[in-house]
């Protein structure tokens, strides 16, 4: 079956760095292309960033557009999200999404 695993969430300060990363299994990884979304409290699900299936091409919600950069490694069925300069308002619950499956999200907090 489809599993998709977040990891690298964690707390920083705003203007630090944050690399998540999601590791997919359960499909032909190369295939496909994947989003990373993020869900703020109180708020609801956004797309924060997307990626082709062989990565050549990339989108960035406006409010990360600059900041945060979308990669992958179809060699290791794994996609990054770079966050850089960030911000309070990036505080979320992020979440690795291919087609209709979701993992179960990564935490990151920004404050000081």
């Amino acid at each position: 079956q489809v599993r998709l695993v977040e990891s690298g969430g964690g707390s920083v300060q705003p203007g630090g760095s944050l690399r998540l990363s999601c590791t997919a299994s359960g499909f032909t990884f190369s295939r496909y292309g994947m989003k990373w979304y993020r869900q703020a409290l109180g708020k609801e699900r956004e797309l924060v960033a997307g990626i082709t299936s062989n990565g050549d091409s990339t989108n960035y919600a406006g409010s990360v557009r600059g900041r945060f950069t979308i990669s992958r490694d179809n060699a290791k069925n794994t996609i990054y999200l770079q966050m850089d300069s960030l911000k309070r308002e990036d505080t979320a619950m992020y979440y690795c999404n291919v087609e209709w499956y979701w993992g179960r999200g990564t935490l990151v907090t920004v404050n000081s």
